[in-house]
C-alpha cells in the first residue's frame, strides 16, 4: 500500500497526543502513527478571502504530515456551522425537531466539499490510499471521482446512521446517499446503523447486494460494513496508574472526604443526555435519602459550537439544572454536583477515571463514545468502578460488562446508579474483566488495520472475518 491519507473536518493542534481530550483526533493519530502518511483537513482559521483559503499549510510531527486549509467566514457559517452541524448532525441522530434545512447552506456545503476535492487531488500520488472521516465530507469521494481520481476511497462514519424514515426527511437525502456509491468501503461503528444505510439505499434503488456486504451501483461495486473504533487501551491504562501521582487528582481525592464518587465527560451536545442524567440522578438522592453527603457527582462539560444558538440555550439549561439541585440538596460541607463547563487534560481524565466509583456515560444517542472505553481502562484491576451506559451508545453492542440504562427512563437510571454504587467487588471485577480484555483484542490501530485491509481486498474475495469479532459485513 502507498500512503495512507486521512481527510477530516479539523486538523488537531500541534500538541502532546496525551494532553488532549480524546476521541476522534486522538483514535486517528494513534492510526496514522502506525501507518504513516498524510492528514488534510481545516486549519480552525478563518481565511479573510477565497484566495487565501487557497494557501496550503504544512507541518511535520514524526511520520505524520499535516496539510491545513482556511476557511472562509462564508464556508463556516453555510459548511460547518449551518448544514453540517444544524442539518446533518441532528437528522443522523433522530433529531429532526432540530433540524433546519437551508438551501444556501446545503450549496455551501458541497462547495467546501469540492474545494477539499481540488486540494487533495493536486497532492494525491497513485498509490495512495484515501481514508476520508465523518459525516462533513460525505461528497468527497464524488468530487474525487470527477477529477479523474482513481485511488481506493474508504469512508468511515463516527456518529449513527437513522432509519429511512428519519434520513429522507432531509429534502437532499438521495443526492448525499448518491455520492456514497463513488467510495470503495463505507464504515459505520455498528452493525444497527450499516444495517439502517443499507435500507435506505435499497429504498431509494440506488445498489444492491452482490455478495455478503459488497453492493452494486451503476457501473460502481464497493463494500459496506461495522468496524467499532476501539481505543489505545493499554497506554491509556498506563496513563491512568501514572494520573494518580496527578496533583489535581489528589486534590480531588482530598476534597471529596472518602465519599463515592460518580464522573460524566461529554462535549457539551444535546445528544450526550446530560440534562437527562442530572436528573436521574436528582432521582437518585430523592429515592436514597442515606445518601446524601455520601456521594458527589463530576460532571465535566467543555463547551462546543457556541456559534450555533441551540448550543447556547442547552448550556444555559444545563448549568440552571445543576444550580437547581445543588441549591436543593447542599450541605454546608457537600456540593452534590460538580459541573465544570472547560476542557481537562488527558491525563488528569484519566486519573480521575480511575478514581470514580461509577462511569455514568449515558447519551440519548451515540455512535460508539470512547469515554465509555477509557473509563474501562482506566480502571483499577484490584477495585474497578462500574460503568453505567445508555443501550443507545454504539459502545453498548460491545460492552457486555455495562450497566445498560435507558436515558429516558430517569427512574430506571436512578436505580442503575444505586445498583452500581452498592455493586459487591467481585461481581464489579467480573464485569470490568471481560470488557478490558476485548478492548484489548479490538484496539485503535486494530480498527484501523481492519479497516484498511478490508479496503483493500478485491471485490471477488471476502473480506470479512468470523461472525465472533466485531467486523461485520452489512446486509
Amino acid at each position: 500500500m502507498g500512503r495512507l491519507i486521512v481527510v477530516s473536518n479539523r486538523v488537531p493542534p500541534p500538541e502532546d497526543k496525551r494532553a488532549s481530550a480524546g476521541g476522534l483526533a486522538v483514535a486517528l493519530q494513534a492510526a496514522l502513527r502506525e501507518q504513516g502518511g498524510l492528514w488534510l483537513g481545516w486549519s480552525g482559521d478563518t481565511a479573510a478571502s477565497e484566495a487565501d483559503s487557497e494557501q496550503i499549510r504544512t507541518r511535520v510531527e514524526g511520520n505524520i504530515t499535516y496539510s491545513l486549509v482556511d476557511l472562509t467566514k462564508r464556508d463556516l457559517e453555510e459548511y460547518y456551522s449551518g448544514f453540517a452541524n444544524r442539518a446533518l448532525w441532528p437528522l443522523l441522530h433522530y433529531r429532526l425537531d432540530l433540524a433546519d434545512f437551508d438551501r444556501r447552506d446545503t450549496s455551501g456545503y458541497f462547495r467546501v466539499n469540492a474545494f477539499f476535492a481540488r486540494v487533495l487531488a493536486a497532492q494525491l500520488e497513485p498509490d495512495d490510499v484515501i481514508w476520508v472521516q465523518d459525516y462533513h465530507l460525505i461528497p468527497l469521494a464524488a468530487e474525487l471521482r470527477a477529477r479523474g481520481v482513481t485511488n481506493k476511497i474508504g469512508f468511515f462514519l463516527h456518529i449513527p446512521w437513522p432509519p429511512p424514515d428519519v434520513f429522507s426527511a432531509m429534502p437532499w437525502h438521495r443526492r448525499l446517499l448518491e455520492t456514497f456509491t463513488s467510495y470503495d468501503l463505507i464504515g459505520f461503528q455498528i452493525d444497527y446503523d450499516a444495517e439502517n444505510f443499507v435500507n435506505c439505499l435499497v429504498r431509494e434503488g440506488l445498489g444492491r447486494e452482490t455478495s455478503r456486504g459488497t453492493f452494486h451501483a451503476g457501473e460502481r461495486e464497493f463494500r459496506i460494513g461495522a468496524f467499532p473504533i476501539g481505543i489505545d487501551t493499554e497506554e491509556f491504562a498506563a496513563i491512568a496508574i501514572e494520573a494518580e501521582q496527578n496533583a489535581l487528582v489528589h486534590r480531588m481525592v482530598a476534597s471529596l472526604e472518602n465519599r463515592q464518587l460518580i464522573i460524566g465527560v461529554d462535549r457539551l451536545d444535546y445528544s450526550k443526555g446530560i440534562d437527562q442524567r442530572m436528573l436521574a440522578y436528582e432521582r437518585y438522592l430523592e429515592n436514597n435519602p442515606s445518601s446524601l453527603g455520601k456521594v458527589s457527582y463530576l460532571q465535566i462539560t467543555p463547551k462546543s459550537r457556541s456559534e450555533v444558538p441551540e448550543y447556547a440555550e442547552m448550556q444555559r439549561e444545563i448549568a440552571e439544572t445543576a444550580g437547581r439541585i445543588n441549591g436543593a440538596f447542599s450541605d454546608l460541607d457537600w456540593t452534590p454536583i460538580r459541573y465544570i463547563n472547560r476542557t481537562i487534560r488527558r491525563t488528569t481524565l484519566a486519573g480521575l477515571y480511575r478514581l470514580s466509583d461509577v462511569g455514568l456515560v449515558t447519551p440519548l444517542r451515540d455512535g460508539m463514545n470512547l469515554v465509555a472505553k477509557e473509563y474501562v481502562a482506566a480502571q483499577n484491576v484490584e477495585d474497578p468502578g462500574v460503568l453505567v451506559l445508555s443501550r443507545f451508545a454504539g459502545a453498548a453492542r460491545e460492552l457486555d460488562g455495562a450497566v445498560l440504562v435507558n436515558p429516558y427512563d430517569m427512574e430506571s437510571t436512578a436505580g442503575a446508579i444505586a445498583g452500581a454504587l452498592a455493586m459487591p467487588l467481585d461481581e464489579r471485577v467480573s464485569r470490568w474483566k471481560g470488557m478490558y480484555d476485548r478492548l484489548k483484542r479490538y484496539h485503535v490501530n486494530k480498527w484501523c488495520d481492519t479497516f484498511l485491509e478490508v479496503l483493500e481486498t478485491p471485490l471477488n474475495v471476502p473480506a470479512f472475518g468470523s461472525q465472533e469479532e466485531p467486523w461485520r459485513a452489512a446486509s
